[in-house]
């Protein structure tokens, strides 16, 4: 069991008495916020806001981290400091009027969240219909995807490339850490957008680069690489990378799909049209991994020149003992 010092302990319960930072705490119990969702939600300045959150920081409390120009807060996540917030905020009464009037203020600036989200979506939704009819359905990709993986507890995962949050939406509920990385600022927009409708909360999402991801080595017991390296100049480049974020022992999968002749697809930022089983497997080779489970899900009866869309589990392996 996690333990604490009593003058961690201290520290953290001086950190939430006051009422402006425990409102903080509890409204982000529901999601990570911005100093100006907060400032919004709590009817208070953005300095004074800022005060408070920096001491909830410095408490252990809460974590930032940057998106571009924007700086998101979040809930310290697991350890002793979680445990004793999460016993604290559980004896609130969420019936109060003041939690229940921060909460309808959240409810307003994710709507608000959702309709930039959507805005943006359908300017770059048509090329990615005509992409989607080619292929299996989304439920069929995804139950072969479940089949693959298996039934149980996955620990913790990373989706690079995390697009809309699919794939973040699918596994988070057996997942300990849920994590998604994009590059680009306006999906992760979307994809907060539809994770905060499905009130997903042990799911973090991180602005980076394929190429350099900012995790330590060895941080995931399954990492996620779904439809993303056709979209790479690079894509060896970028797999090796997200190899080195795998625990010893732990998962690779990767989406993608297999060689076609849809030219047309450059058009929509495809590098490359598809990869072969050999290829790929030669790639995690490379990589130290192996590759028992390749899954092609073929395309509508109504496509014979569909996409075929290929699921790669691959199985690092190195064991704890390797690296000890």
């Amino acid at each position: 069991m996690a333990v604490m010092s009593p003058d961690a302990a201290l520290d953290a319960l001086k950190a939430i008495g006051e009422e402006t930072r425990l409102r903080i705490v509890a409204v982000l119990r529901h999601g990570e916020l911005t100093v100006t969702d907060l400032t919004e939600i709590l009817g208070q300045s953005q300095p004074r806001v800022s005060r408070h959150l920096k001491l909830l920081v410095d408490a252990g409390l809460v974590t930032r981290h940057r998106e571009g120009t924007w700086v998101f807060f979040r809930l310290t996540d697991g350890g002793a400091v979680r445990l004793l917030l999460d016993n604290v905020l559980d004896q609130l009464d969420d019936a109060a009027a003041l939690l229940l009037a921060d909460v309808a203020r959240l409810d307003v600036v994710r709507e608000r969240r959702a309709d930039a989200a959507r805005e943006y979506f359908e300017q770059i939704a048509p090329i990615w219909d005509q992409e989607r009819s080619l292929h299996a359905p989304a439920g069929t990709v995804e139950s072969a995807i479940d089949e693959v993986i298996g039934a149980g507890p996955i620990g913790r995962v990373l989706d690079i490339g995390t697009g809309t949050g699919r794939m973040l939406q699918l596994l988070a509920d057996r997942a300990d850490r849920a994590v998604g990385l994009d590059a680009s600022h306006s999906m992760l927009s979307v994809a907060r957008a539809n994770l905060e409708r499905v009130d997903a909360r042990n799911v973090e999402l991180r602005q980076g680069d394929v190429y350099s991801p900012p995790f330590d080595g060895g941080s995931f017991d399954l990492v996620v690489i779904h439809q993303v390296l056709h979209y790479l100049d690079d894509p060896l480049r970028a797999l090796r990378q997200a190899a080195r974020l795998v625990a010893p022992g732990g998962r690779l999968l990767v989406v993608d799909f297999a060689p076609h002749s849809h030219d047309f697809l450059r058009a929509a930022a495809h590098r490359r049209l598809g990869f072969s089983h050999e290829q790929l497997s030669a790639w995690l080779d490379d990589a130290d991994f192996d590759c028992p489970r390749i899954v092609d899900v073929e395309p509508p009866a109504a496509h014979a020149d569909g996409l075929t869309v290929t699921v790669w589990l691959a199985t690092d392996r190195r064991t704890m003992r390797d690296v000890a």
